[in-house]
């Protein structure tokens, strides 16, 4: 790629407007931290920078310069409609300097919060898994059970997982184990009705070719079988997932005393928007950070698929 195309981008244009809005005068009264939205985005143009020096194929970088030319362009928005001409709800819509502040001054409370929510869904999640994809793999095996099992799977596949919190409450000592038994059902339904379908849909050529090599039942599943599936496997956990976030901040915010859904419900009832929005913005960076990782691992163990 030529240096235009690595560093004279629409991106690179966005970060200046946003710096230059920066030198408008205030329409509001207060503090707004303008230094630390400033700073936010230089570092965000300093992996700009990076990302385009290193970058190899330009379709990944223009992806990545993207949404990052997305993020400058809803940031200089929102500085416009805030402290710069006052149009929105100062108390409902702080200046985004001051979001980035109270991030900083609550950087501790967010992490304990962040490693209690992400404990809980990997509890839940790979609990799921470990019991979902043998059962999976054992009824899709088996055609006059699986057919049973893959109604009964849609059946309680239908039914929301929160509506088992008030049970998980009556039956299990902490809200902990609550939300982990609520993840867990979150996941296990669709992995499970995942599994069995990327069992019976294997291609039928593939179990042909290992029955001519005599290869033996356990061989044939966890050998052939398996691999085969895991690519609709993966449709499964990577709804599990979605869900269990969402399921799980709901729980943190009707009863729960740490996590993301908690910081929220928490600030959002004494009124204090400037943390609720930082909720907001965690919740959604730590989602799609997840997510990428997942899609990563994804695109590993499916690379012979290339």
């Amino acid at each position: 790629m030529t240096l235009k195309k690595r560093f004279l981008r629409v991106t690179n244009f966005l970060f200046a407007a946003l710096l230059a809005v920066q030198l408008l005068p205030d329409s509001i009264s207060g503090e707004v931290y303008t230094e630390y939205l400033v700073w936010f985005a230089i570092g965000l143009e300093a992996l700009v920078l990076v990302v385009s020096t290193l970058a190899k194929k330009e379709k990944s970088l223009n992806l990545f310069l993207d949404i990052i030319g997305f993020v400058y362009g809803f940031l200089t928005v929102w500085t416009l409609l805030t402290n710069k001409f006052d149009i929105l709800n100062k108390a409902l819509f702080p200046p985004m300097g001051k979001v980035f502040w109270q991030a900083v001054q609550d950087s501790d409370k967010i992490f304990v919060n962040i490693g209690s929510s992400l404990g809980i869904i990997a509890q839940g999640y790979f609990i799921a898994l470990a019991v979902a994809i043998p059962l999976g793999l054992f009824l899709g095996w088996n055609a006059r059970v699986g057919g049973a099992a893959t109604y009964i799977s849609k059946f309680f596949g239908s039914i929301p997982p929160i509506v088992y919190i008030p049970y998980g409450i009556a039956l299990l000592p902490t809200f902990r184990s609550v939300s982990v038994f609520v993840i867990f059902l979150a996941t296990f339904w669709p992995v499970l009705a995942s599994t069995m379908s990327g069992v019976v849909n294997v291609e039928k050529k593939i179990t042909d070719s290992a029955k001519v090599l005599n290869v033996n039942k356990r061989t044939m599943l966890f050998s052939v079988i398996l691999p085969a599936s895991v690519p609709q496997i993966f449709i499964g956990c990577n709804q599990g997932l979605s869900v269990s976030f969402i399921l799980l901040t709901s729980a943190e915010m009707i009863g729960a005393q740490s996590g993301m859904g908690y910081y929220v419900k928490q600030y959002s009832d004494f009124g204090d928007y400037t943390r609720t929005i930082v909720g907001l913005l965690v919740i959604g960076v730590v989602v799609t950070l997840v997510a990428l990782l997942v899609n990563k691992l994804q695109s590993y163990l499916l690379r012979w698929k290339r």
